[in-house]
């Protein structure tokens, strides 16, 4: 009756060690999850990223209003009867 009781025993720890360390063991599945968070935070960043270069992509492809504005923020460019005028503050 010991002996059965014994190897009962032994099976049961078995499971567990199985159940606790190894492929597909708790530890492994509390690792994936968090990496998988980690990675949906990234895409959620690259693709709010995307939306906004799609957006200037799609302004700059419809008209002359977004170019002239980048080429006036950017590059400092003015029309021929403009006048410029820079305000420096102390």
């Amino acid at each position: 009756m010991k002996v059965l009781w014994s190897v009962m025993v032994i099976l049961i720890v078995l499971l567990q060690v199985r159940l606790w360390v190894g492929e597909g063991s708790y530890a492994q599945v509390w690792s994936l999850d968090e990496t998988i968070a980690e990675q949906r935070a990234e895409n959620a960043k690259l693709a709010a990223r995307n939306e906004r270069l799609y957006a200037e992509v799609r302004n700059l492809g419809s008209g002359q209003g977004a170019v002239e504005e980048r080429a006036r923020k950017n590059l400092g460019l003015i029309h021929r009867d403009e006048t410029f005028f820079l305000v420096v503050e102390p």
